[in-house]
């Protein structure tokens, strides 16, 4: 009924050729237009991340008076006053939609780094740092119920690709960036390290426009009962199976982050190997997260998630005894058994992203999707705060010894998934196929 209570007039269903061709090619077009503006904005975003990470705190003590004890204070309480944002960014998804945050988030990042080219005192150093880190973290917060959001009405791909597909943007974007940031600054001018600020917001910038203009999606829907409220938060608190997969996704977040993290401190310290090591086996493992992201995600689709999630653990147990039986020796068996240990967990990368997201995101009702998986990001939340401590208190013990700790953490991972498996309802195990595009036109 329309508002002054009359029936809608009935549509006749279109007849000619051209007619069909006219009902059915906007919205196609309309569609991959969004498809497109998404991996876009997910690839320009990481770059701008990219751009400014090797420079986080090298920034600032090139450009500043600011003493680096000062500096590490500011910009780490900056980044704890931030950890409630998911909640907020949950229910922001959900009453909104997830595009809004997504956008808002890229916006506040472009604003940080521009505000980074003026300030150099304390007090605007905070106050930049804090812009950014709530765009951060308000991003991460929201990006995957777009994805998914946006999954759920593409026929071509289901989530488990489009995350592969975001997994993938992210690792090139963020080399890219590292690489050209490693051009522009290589003669340590302060218009270089501007330079970088500048390009880094105008990736935001352009991440943020391309959703607003070209991204559009259909709402949601609300909880079943119409008159009642979404629980939200209260329906989540008593989800045992989500929450455990929240817990168990620790362990799994912890060992993507061991890398990155525990790499150029191992080649160096307990490696002893030479200093373009550690550079070239991170940008082996970009490469290979390009090359294979999809393909391997379209192989592992008849899996079960759980199985795929164990597999990956499996991996990364393997790539850490792997680092901690190597031991200091110039030789080069060591630095190919390096690469290959690499490989599997590069291969763990690919295979853990898109399974595990998609399975948080199946098992998350439609109404309260954006605070589902808001809350899962707690688990890289805790991660982040975890490895630093684990790998550093750890490693001054034996160079083995966080490895050792890492592979057991991902056998008893592997043990709990498989219990959890139980509990989980079929649709969410399996990447199911997603249905042909509909030729109904009434």
């Amino acid at each position: 009924m329309s508002s002054a209570g009359r029936p809608s007039p009935e549509r006749k269903p279109p007849t000619s050729r051209a007619e069909i061709r006219g009902s059915v090619m906007p919205s196609l077009s309309s569609s991959s237009r969004g498809a497109v503006a998404l991996v876009a904005s997910l690839l320009l975003a990481s770059i701008g991340s990219g751009l400014f990470m090797p420079l986080s705190i090298v920034y600032f003590t090139t450009l500043s008076h600011v003493p680096l004890p000062v500096l590490g204070v500011l910009l780490g309480v900056a980044n704890v006053l931030t950890i409630p944002v998911p909640l907020w960014a949950g229910v922001l998804a959900d009453r909104y939609g997830s595009r809004t945050p997504v956008i808002g988030a890229q916006v506040l990042q472009a604003g940080s780094f521009l505000a980074y080219v003026w300030v150099s005192e304390p007090i605007g150093i905070f106050l930049a740092a804090s812009v950014g880190a709530l765009g951060v973290r308000l991003y991460w917060s929201s990006i995957f119920t777009l994805i998914a959001d946006h999954a759920d009405h593409r026929a071509s791909a289901g989530k488990d690709l489009w995350y592969a597909r975001a997994n993938i943007a992210r690792t090139v974007g963020i080399g890219v960036g590292g690489f050209v940031t490693g051009l522009l600054v290589t003669d340590g001018r302060p218009a270089a390290y501007h330079a970088v600020a500048w390009a880094s917001s105008a990736c935001f910038l352009l991440a943020a426009l391309a959703l607003a203009a070209l991204l559009r999606l259909p709402c949601r829907p609300g909880p079943a009962a119409p008159d009642a409220p979404a629980a939200g938060y209260r329906e989540l608190a008593g989800d045992r199976v989500f929450l455990g997969l929240t817990a168990l996704n620790v362990v799994f977040a912890l060992s993507t982050l061991m890398l990155g993290l525990a790499l150029p401190t191992f080649v160096q310290t307990a490696l002893r190997g030479p200093a373009w090591l550690t550079s070239a086996v991170l940008a082996g493992n970009a490469i290979i997260v390009f090359a294979l992201g999809g393909a391997l995600t379209r192989r592992l689709a008849p899996y079960r998630r759980t199985r795929v999630l164990c597999a990956a653990a499996g991996l990364w147990a393997c790539w850490s005894l792997s680092l901690a039986a190597l031991t200091p020796d110039p030789g080069r068996w060591a630095i190919v058994a390096l690469v290959a240990a690499t490989f599997l967990f590069t291969v763990a990368e690919i295979m853990h992203a898109p399974a595990s997201m998609a399975l948080a995101a199946t098992l998350a009702p439609p109404h309260a999707r954006g605070r589902y998986l808001a809350v899962f990001q707690y688990s890289f939340v805790a991660a982040e705060i975890l490895a630093p401590v684990l790998f550093a208190t750890l490693f001054d013990l034996d160079h083995a010894a966080p490895f050792l700790v890492l592979s057991a953490l991902n056998g008893v991972a592997i043990a709990c998934t498989l219990r959890l498996e139980r509990h989980l309802p079929g649709p969410a195990l399996h990447a199911t196929p997603r249905p042909a595009p509909s030729t109904d036109l009434t």
